[in-house]
């Protein structure tokens, strides 16, 4: 006996023990016949009309508009059938792709992985976390020994896997020019060739580029085009941007970047980020870059670690915990 008569067998002593007894074990027992003809792909058109098979052959004096009312109730089901159908194929699909997307998030994630530098007598504490499974924005520490400390914040303008593919190039295009890297213009001069070259041009890539120098507490930066930082006073209890002149990445092959430096004294902190902690986005609109001093200040007795998640928590909290864009935050505190 194949699936099909079993089924015709097994619905036909459904249907004649509900009818009898009207018992809850019965409609209990539909359900599972239910699920049943699901795994075995049975369409509700088929169910519908092996129903009105049986009703004719176990009633023959069935009223006429009774069994009318079955053929109109089938070619409701068939249109209802072939929209689930394309459903399930939609469906499996989509966990086909949800599980590429996981693979090539943790993929990311391992090409991207960046240890936060040990160092003496500063402080770094840094978070980034994607709005969706993919990662738009990119950082990446770079220690030489125990003379620099450099840093590289990019955002691209975009989200999913065609922005991950262009943090992944810019990651490498670094790799290859260890003898530039203490120089933060010619890095983005470097980068901003390959770039031009090599990425769609309704992409768009912004970056931070900064090299502290351990021995003699300066930090030298450019950007292009990238979220101002913030520098901290500890004497003053200042706050004021980190600004330097440049194009976003692969706008012209031919752009210089502005070389910037400044002096950190103890207790100063160097603060870098992405627009996903400027542009967070509530009720009233985008928060104020105020805010987001107010926050650092209500924090800046921890660790810097602890400064850059609990800041994350704060903002995180006025968006009702929907992050709009890719929240990146790095904090550099010179120690007392």
């Amino acid at each position: 006996m194949d699936f099909r008569e079993m089924m015709d067998s097994k619905y036909r002593d459904l249907l004649v023990s509900y009818i009898k007894d009207e018992s809850e074990q019965a409609l209990y027992q539909g359900q599972k016949f239910s699920r049943k003809s699901i795994e075995h792909k049975v369409s509700p058109e088929d169910i519908i009309s092996l129903h009105k098979n049986l009703m004719v052959d176990l009633y023959p004096d069935i009223p006429e508009y009774v069994i009318k009312s079955f053929d109109i109730l089938l070619e409701v089901m068939i249109g209802y059938g072939l929209a689930y159908r394309e459903h399930q194929s939609l469906r499996h699909v989509q966990q086909e792709l949800r599980s590429e997307m996981e693979i090539a998030a943790n993929v990311q994630q391992t090409l991207l992985s960046t240890e936060i530098p040990d160092v003496k007598e500063l402080d770094i504490g840094a978070i980034s976390v994607p709005a969706k499974m993919m990662n738009g924005d990119y950082f990446h520490f770079v220690q030489d020994g125990s003379q620099t400390v450099s840093i590289a914040i990019a955002d691209v303008i975009g989200k999913g896997i065609p922005a991950a593919l262009c943090m992944s190039m810019i990651k490498y295009a670094m790799d290859s020019l260890p003898e530039n890297r203490k120089f933060p213009s010619n890095v983005l001069e470097n980068l901003n060739r390959v770039v031009e070259q090599n990425v769609d041009p309704s992409m768009f890539i912004t970056m931070f580029y900064g090299v502290y120098d351990i021995q003699s507490h300066t930090f030298h930066y450019s950007s292009a085009g990238h979220e101002p930082g913030l520098f901290y006073d500890a004497a003053s209890g200042e706050f004021s941007e980190l600004v330097a002149k440049g194009l976003l990445l692969g706008v012209d092959q031919k752009t210089k970047y502005e070389q910037v430096i400044q002096h950190i004294n103890a207790g100063d902190m160097i603060i870098l980020m992405s627009d996903g902690v400027t542009e967070c986005r509530t009720e009233d609109g985008f928060i104020e870059k105020e805010k987001l001093i107010d926050y650092i200040k209500k924090h800046m007795h921890l660790n810097a670690q602890e400064i850059v998640q609990n800041v994350y928590k704060e903002l995180e909290k006025v968006q009702d915990f929907q992050l709009r864009d890719d929240f990146t935050l790095i904090i550099f505190k010179r120690e007392v």
